[in-house]
């Protein structure tokens, strides 16, 4: 008899889900990871850090009170890095103790160490002390995530030229920093630092940035940050980073030269599946580490998962979550329904952006007709008690039968505000539904009436052409 019906290795999101869900239907269940790494990637160098490092930067540069109290309004002068990472430590010290709560109570056994596989049902357990037990399962659930992909040709020291997991150690902040990358881990890192009061250069061999994203949010956020004084040369790729004693030398293939404190590459993810041994189970992963799975989440090996990052897109905390949960349903044969078409995207840059749906380009691709309507938070009660006049919501609507084709949200509580349009929209409703609801006053949740009746003001127009 195996040792565990289920074992687990790696606790993020996708991993603790699964052994949760597993442990929950009465199961034997067993995850294993590093001690200093409880919660996974997400917890310690991810998500939770780099979302709480965000939120002590709004609170300690007083960005977002200064519509109101002036451009000069600071709450401290001179933030330091301690001042920033009090708070993040403090949050990520919390989270690991919810983890370990959580798993203690379902009565999920936590193994600290490295797993690898030694055959397809044998999982290898190399413990910090360097001894090596054995642990037997019925399945198997692979969630160890992925590390920021580092290009060969870069000479990485983690101080002055890092990638993402580093700069939660700098030990200053830094008067000016290139950003290598426009992708969300690069523009949240590219506003922030903006808003310390960093020269930012974020240099992106694509044209554009954020691609996914409403145009018009977008081209809001690029007119914010350049207000920030945030440099973008897109177009462009990096030839060379040299690294000098106080400072670094970035050279792009179009012969410019940009001198900076420190250099962010933000080049994409790695799955984490090298040390696993893999092919001891039967199982591969691609060039960039990823796991193939099917619409169960099973991989080649049918009593083998894999959730989270280490499967690609949309590689979100959210969704690995509910990743993690389908596959140990599955597993045991637990009735378990397919994840909701309609995942809302959360972009922590700041201000903050999120959607659901399609975007206007994307509807125009597919040729399907749409209206939209807009409102700004400085036209709303709460935008102007917050000082928020950058703020949007655009709602795009059908004039054939009025659901809401996509919801864009651009501004502070985006995040938040998103969940609203995807519960309209999961349910099938219409954007009379909101024209006709009662939001409180003085809420940013107005903003969807507010929108609502500008898009069918324009139908009606429309409707009323000729009479």
């Amino acid at each position: 008899m195996p040792d565990f019906d289920m074992l687990v290795i790696g606790s993020g999101p996708g991993g603790q889900k699964a052994a949760i869900a597993a442990a929950k239907l009465g199961r034997r269940v067993a995850v294993v990871d590093r001690p200093d790494m409880v919660g996974g990637v997400s917890i310690h160098t991810g998500t939770i850090p780099s979302k709480t490092l965000r939120e002590a930067v709004l609170y300690l540069t007083g960005l977002t009170q200064r519509d109101l109290y002036g451009q000069s309004y600071r709450l401290k002068e001179d933030i330091t890095v301690a001042d920033l990472t009090a708070r993040t430590q403090h949050v990520v010290g919390r989270e690991v103790d919810v983890i370990r709560s959580q798993l203690s109570r379902n009565h999920v056994a936590l193994y600290a160490g490295t797993g690898r596989f030694v055959d397809p049902h044998t999982i290898a357990l190399r413990e910090v002390t360097g001894h090596e037990r054995l642990l037997t399962a019925d399945h198997v659930v692979i969630a160890t995530g992925t590390r920021p992909a580092r290009p060969g040709s870069v000479e990485f020291d983690g101080r002055t030229i890092m990638d993402s997991d580093n700069v939660l150690a700098l030990e200053r902040v830094p008067r000016s920093m290139v950003i290598v990358g426009a992708g969300v881990i690069g523009m949240e890192y590219a506003s922030m630092f903006a808003a310390l009061g960093s020269k930012i250069t974020v240099v992106e061999k694509r044209a554009g940035m954020l691609d996914m994203c409403d145009v018009e949010v977008i081209e809001s956020l690029k007119y914010h940050l350049r207000d920030l004084a945030v440099t973008f040369r897109f177009g462009e790729t990096v030839a060379a980073v040299e690294r000098h004693p106080r400072s670094t030398l970035t050279l792009l293939e179009s012969g410019k030269k940009i001198p900076a404190e420190a250099v962010m590459y933000s080049a994409g993810r790695q799955g984490l599946t090298d040390e696993l041994d893999l092919d001891r189970a039967g199982l591969t992963a691609d060039a960039r580490g990823r796991i193939t799975v099917d619409e169960h989440y099973r991989t080649e090996v049918p009593h083998i998962y894999a959730v989270g990052d280490v499967i690609g897109f949309p590689a979100l905390a959210a969704t690995s979550m509910e990743q993690g949960r389908a596959a140990a349903y599955h597993a045991f044969g637990e009735p378990v329904g397919r994840m909701h078409k309609l995942q809302p995207i959360g972009i922590y840059t700041i201000p903050e952006i999120s959607f659901v749906g399609r975007t206007e380009d994307q509807l125009t691709e597919d040729r399907v007709p749409f209206e939209v309507g807009i409102s700004r938070y400085r036209e709303l009660a709460r935008g102007q008690i917050i000082g928020d006049s950058h703020g949007m919501l655009k709602l795009l609507v059908s004039p054939e039968d009025r659901t809401l084709l996509g919801v864009h949200c651009f501004g502070t509580g985006a995040t938040e505000l998103i969940h609203i349009g995807q519960s309209v929209m999961g349910c099938g409703g219409t954007v009379d539904y909101l024209v006709d609801a009662v939001f409180n006053y003085p809420t940013l949740a107005e903003s969807y009436k507010v929108a609502a009746l500008d898009a069918t003001n324009r139908l009606r127009q429309i409707d009323h052409i000729g009479d």
